[in-house]
């Protein structure tokens, strides 16, 4: 039986390697993702910092509307949108942070609401080209300082 969408579950791409010695339930869940089952983003979490990987959280909520009551197909629809955004495409799994059924003018509709998380070996996630590094006293790079840039934070 397909397990349902609810806040805290965890989306991985289908393409993602797991450290050795971890493994994952996962079921497919639409074209290119997985969902995990029996995990939530802590309990994942704490397995890939045992391997000694890191799980990364953008600190960014990405979210979506689909039209609908709620139910797996529009909660699919909606999770697709999110997924589909450039924002998210350097990244290998999603963890849903807010599913709500609303009505408007008698419509029913669901917002979703999710972070992107990346789960890979090395502490880096922003290339070294984009860090600045300057002496005191020298003048700012506009370029790099204008430049916006997604807060993460490590669970390791």
């Amino acid at each position: 039986m397909p397990q349902t969408v609810k806040v805290g579950s965890i989306l991985i791409k289908e393409t993602l390697l797991f450290p050795s010695g971890v493994t994952v339930d996962s079921e497919a869940y639409s074209p290119g993702w997985k969902l995990v089952r029996n995990l939530d983003g802590y309990g994942l979490a704490r397995l890939i910092v045992k391997a000694h990987w890191n799980f990364f959280y953008m600190a960014d909520a990405m979210g979506a509307i689909a039209i609908g009551r709620e139910v797996p197909g529009t909660l699919r629809r909606a999770l697709k949108r999110i997924v589909a955004k450039p924002e998210g495409q350097n990244y290998n799994s999603l963890e849903v942070t807010k599913v709500a059924a609303k009505r408007f003018l008698g419509i029913p509709f669901v917002r979703v609401a999710a972070n992107f998380r990346h789960i890979q070996e090395g502490i880096g996630l922003t290339p070294t080209r984009n860090f600045v590094l300057q002496a005191p006293g020298t003048p700012p790079n506009v370029e790099a300082t204008t430049k916006p840039y997604t807060a993460i934070i490590s669970n390791s």
